[in-house]
């Protein structure tokens, strides 16, 4: 059965969600748009104490509840320390890619909310003046922020407002090309939000309900590996919708959903993983199943964590993981395809 998923409404979802900072820990400005984006649809959002977004949507059998999640937060970083000439030196939030962030305008945003912009550059930042600039690893030992601001001195930079612990995010550069790749920071995880709200789309749309009850989560710490480590008691089963990987022992591609059978720390679900896949058959979806070697996701710290659920994982396949993203608006369509056809129960 195929499944008429609106790629236009899609996409600007994403690019408002993308456009809408959100590194670890930090929620205070795009969970109101979440919350925007449900009521779109005639549903609540409600919050646990980690912030996670809910929402709950009836299905035509409320005795199960199922759980389908994609977390809101991003690769970030904090203030570390400010150094005596006004830098600002960083501590990472989740797995960043140094060298792809070298050169980049990044924002701060202090405990009032105020923000301020500056380029994240190499210590060794010039040919012209240090011997190391293009051999220096690129580390956060050895990477600076330089404030857009005329400030040289640490005291200076604290007149700001700026203090160890604010927040610190980089510009996504976001864009669709005529083609229909997509090109971001941030598509992980963003795109699987944006995939899931396709799907919520084509259910009320279409006047339809999920099978069973179905929690949508969109948890804020994935990237350092603690979003899905609470899972409300009555979930069932729990699917992660992450990105897949592009590689040489990878099947998947841009324009394919890629379902994970394993990740770095465990096998998902044998029985769910096997429904997902003929589940991807019956919707039409291009798919690949593939195991990730450095990975994980919100289902596998469920896992880790103790939660009586069973596990799985799948989402579109994007290039270069961690840094300038790119997939393509067949792959979100092919996710939000599988999400549908997962919360339909199509077997």
């Amino acid at each position: 059965m195929e499944y008429k998923i609106d790629n236009e409404f899609v996409l600007k979802c994403l690019e408002e969600i993308i456009g809408t900072p959100s590194p670890v820990s930090y929620y205070e400005e795009i969970n109101p748009v979440i919350e925007k984006y449900a009521g779109m649809f005639g549903q609540k959002v409600t919050y646990d104490r980690k912030h996670t977004a809910y929402i709950a949507i009836e299905g035509e059998d409320n005795s199960k509840t199922v759980m389908v999640g994609a977390h809101l937060d991003t690769l970030g970083m904090v203030v570390r320390r400010i150094d005596d000439n006004g830098c600002l030196r960083i501590r990472q939030l989740g797995g960043l890619n140094f060298p792809s962030l070298e050169g980049e305008t990044v924002h701060v945003v202090t405990r009032e909310g105020k923000k301020y912009s500056g380029i994240m550059a190499c210590q060794s930042h010039s040919v012209h003046v240090f011997d190391d600039a293009k051999t220096l690893e690129r580390n956060e030992n050895t990477m600076i922020i330089s404030l857009d601001e005329d400030v040289h001195t640490r005291d200076e930079v604290r007149a700001l407002g700026i203090r160890h612990g604010d927040i610190i995010y980089p510009e996504t550069h976001f864009q669709c090309t005529e083609k229909g790749f997509v090109k971001s920071r941030f598509l992980d995880d963003k795109a699987a939000v944006a995939a899931c709200f396709g799907m919520l789309k084509y259910l009320t749309d279409n006047g339809l309900k999920p099978k069973y009850r179905t929690l949508l989560a969109f948890p804020h710490f994935e990237e350092i590996g603690l979003g899905g480590t609470y899972v409300p008691p009555e979930v069932e089963e729990f699917v992660a919708v992450d990105i897949g990987l592009i590689g040489p022992d990878y099947d998947g591609d841009e324009h394919s959903v890629s379902i994970c059978r394993k990740d770095a720390a465990t096998p998902y679900d044998r029985a769910l993983t096997n429904r997902l896949i003929d589940q991807a058959k019956k919707a039409g979806c291009k798919y690949a199943v593939d195991i990730f070697y450095r990975y994980g996701t919100d289902a596998n710290a469920a896992l880790k964590a103790g939660n009586n659920v069973a596990a799985g994982a799948f989402g579109m396949a994007v290039f270069g993981s961690h840094a300038m993203e790119r997939c393509h608006m067949d792959g979100i369509e092919n996710t939000a395809k599988l999400i549908t056809a997962y919360v339909l129960d199509i077997r």
